[in-house]
């Protein structure tokens, strides 16, 4: 499977265009900027959240492909590197 195509980043990113589109009707509505800026906060983090399994998901499927099945051992590790990746 490609990663461009795995549900998980589609998912995040139909959620994302959709919350999107709500908040060009608040806009339209004339709502209050704070509750706006709110809203265009969380959109813009699940963005970023669907980058990032984007390229997780990127790296280990191009280290398999370069390297065959990776061993538990070498999983457990990619998984702490793909856990400190949310502190970038």
């Amino acid at each position: 499977m490609s990663h461009a195509n795995n549900p998980d980043i589609l998912n995040r990113l139909k959620r994302a265009q959709g919350h999107l589109s709500k908040i060009v009707e608040m806009v339209e509505e004339g709502r209050d900027a704070l509750v706006v800026a709110q809203q265009l906060q969380a959109v813009l983090k699940a963005v970023d959240k669907a980058k990032t399994v984007l390229v997780l998901h990127h790296i280990e499927h191009h280290l398999e492909e370069a390297t065959g099945p990776l061993p538990r051992e070498a999983r457990e590790r990619l998984a702490g590197i793909a856990e400190i990746t949310k502190y970038l």
